[in-house]
């Protein structure tokens, strides 16, 4: 296998695909598709039998195999609280991580289903109800190798990334800085006005693109960032109002529904913004990191351009604004 951290899937051909899914006691038909995916390598594979399969082949050097192992064992718990999640499959053994020709991978039912509607409020307080039962599994106990989602993991670490690596241009760096310090310590403020907040296990990554709809409901994918952080994060992905009583009103259809399942502390609606602040950090310093992987510069033309990072700072100014506002103290009349 190559080595090199930055070209891992080098070797990842079909020949290759097909042997370690035959190694894990599966008979392919010869059938392969490439699904949609950056951070892994996911396939479709046909089966002697005529169904199919998925296949996750896990990224070297992202995770350790413990911290895969817990994300497996998290989707087979939640699996056995009947709560729809599309979890591995196991051996006969109980295996669920695979290994072969120093690639670790895992396999999955097919599943399929259509995308959530977002602007649907129904669908909303059925998603409500669903991660609502998500945490109430998520909260019996922590991971003990997955990330914490805070201002270090998702601010401060991708921010030192893409300075000491030298992906902002010299001309904009100053300002860049400037606006990234001054966001994250903005963020840092609304972490201490929510207070003491309680961290569980997540989905961590829960946007429409990670749900499949079908008659029964939302289907959950994708625990690939299952992490420990507050509920809220599994919650603001969904709000996509164009206003903010628009948003107000998906919030508080989705809470509706989560209410039924788990409580929820309310002072944590005051991370929504700083938790989307941290992800435009984190996203920036994703796809640097991943840039000398070949599929990124073809999927990703646009970044690491001049335009890239003065629109950056562009849309990290606003979030500024956003957050002065969560952060302005709320000051009742007295007579209220």
């Amino acid at each position: 296998m190559n080595s090199n951290k930055n070209t891992p899937y080098a070797n990842l051909d079909p020949s290759l695909i097909l042997d370690a899914i035959d190694s894990a006691g599966f008979q392919c038909s010869g059938s392969l598709f490439a699904l949609n995916s950056y951070e892994n390598r996911v396939y479709q594979v046909g089966l002697d039998d005529g169904s199919f399969i998925i296949a996750k082949f896990y990224r070297p050097h992202r995770w350790t195999d413990e911290a895969i192992l817990e994300e497996h064992q998290f989707a087979l718990e939640l699996l056995g609280h009947e709560i729809p999640v599309v979890a591995p499959i196991q051996s006969p053994t109980g295996q669920t991580l695979h290994h072969h020709e120093n690639y670790r991978f895992a396999l999955f039912p097919r599943q399929g289903g259509r995308t959530l509607e977002l602007d649907n409020l129904e669908h909303l307080e059925w998603m409500g109800r669903f991660i609502g039962r998500l945490h109430a599994t998520g909260a019996c106990k922590p991971f003990k190798h997955r990330m914490r989602l805070d201002s270090q993991s998702y601010g401060h670490k991708p921010y030192r990334f893409l300075i000491d690596n030298n992906f902002i241009p010299v001309l904009l760096k100053p300002m860049f800085c400037e606006k990234v310090e001054s966001l994250l310590e903005k963020i840092e403020t609304s972490f201490e006005r929510a207070g003491a907040i309680k961290y569980i296990r997540l989905h961590g990554d829960c946007h429409a693109g990670n749900v499949l709809w079908n008659n029964t409901g939302p289907q959950i994918v994708d625990l690939d960032d299952c992490l420990m952080g507050p509920a809220i994060q599994d919650i603001w992905m969904l709000l996509t109002g164009d206003t903010e009583y628009e948003t107000e009103i998906q919030l508080n259809r989705i809470l509706r529904g989560y209410y039924e399942f788990h409580d929820f502390d309310p002072r944590e609606i005051h991370l929504i913004e700083a938790l989307r602040a941290l992800r435009m950090i984190h996203y920036a310093a994703w796809l640097a990191k991943r840039w000398e992987d070949p599929a990124f510069p073809l999927n990703f033309p646009w970044f690491n351009t001049p335009r890239y990072w003065e629109e950056l700072m562009d849309n990290l100014h606003d979030q500024a604004l956003l957050l002065d506002q969560a952060n302005n103290p709320i000051v009742l009349d007295e007579d209220e």
